[in-house]
């Protein structure tokens, strides 16, 4: 499992109970390789967010096992996996999530301030250059736009080195052309830094830049794409979407 950043074992996500019961995962295993980009797709209410949420530690699983590396999750404690999260893990979400008072920069190294670390200044300004933000760094989060708030929140999640940057609709809130710029950042730091990148998207064309697109439909991995492109990735939703 060396070369595996994160994989889970027979997840099951049930909601509700009896007649009513809503199984959102309905036994997943998957794996996520070191250094690789994946995008999770599926339907309307596939389970493709709850997989990322399982799988980040963001919520628990009914039944299964979840792991980051060779830690499991459910074993963990609040405390441990609260630490986990900020230690191991970062996170970009489709409504970026700064803090409104803070500028850029205390934006970006607020996951090590809070940890109590010292900020590696030569990791900070190279993650600060390859996005764009040098001449940005003293802006709060209303007076950037949409594009440079989420390149904040993308060197935020780069900031602790993690071994995975998790991505819940990252580019949903995004115009094409600031949309076109996260995902060349998300697709250099897999090819130049040797990043683990995993996003959940309802968008072909996001997913075309992952090395890799899994299908999600009614709980289950239905399909996957190496190589994809938008062309194959659309052909594979229309046919899931048949079914």
């Amino acid at each position: 499992m060396a070369d595996i950043a994160a994989h889970a074992e027979e997840l099951v996500k049930q909601y509700g109970t009896g007649e009513a019961a809503v199984r959102a995962l309905d036994g997943v295993s998957i794996q996520f390789e070191k250094g690789k980009f994946t995008a999770i797709m599926g339907p309307s209410g596939s389970g493709k967010s709850t997989l990322m949420h399982c799988m980040a530690g963001l919520d628990a699983p009914t039944g299964g096992r979840t792991y980051i590396g060779e830690t499991e999750l459910s074993q963990m404690k609040d405390k441990d996996l609260t630490a986990l999260r900020r230690d191991r893990l970062g996170f970009v979400f489709q409504s970026f999530n700064l803090v409104p008072t803070l500028n850029a920069r205390e934006n970006i190294t607020l996951p090590v301030d809070i940890a109590g670390r010292k900020v590696d200044e030569a990791w900070f300004e190279e993650v600060t250059n390859r996005l764009g933000l040098t001449s940005r760094l003293s802006h709060r989060p209303s007076e950037l736009s949409g594009g440079q708030q989420q390149r904040v929140a993308v060197a935020r999640a780069l900031i602790s080195r993690p071994d995975i940057i998790f991505g819940d609709e990252p580019t949903g809130n995004l115009d094409s052309n600031s949309s076109a710029e996260v995902l060349n950042i998300l697709r250099t730091s897999v090819d130049d830094l040797g990043q683990t990148v995993v996003i959940v998207t309802h968008d072909p064309k996001a997913a075309s830049y992952a090395d890799r697109v899994v299908f999600l439909a009614d709980g289950k991995l239905v399909d996957e794409l190496l190589e994809p492109t938008t062309e194959k990735i659309l052909s594979v939703m229309a046919r899931i979407e048949e079914r």
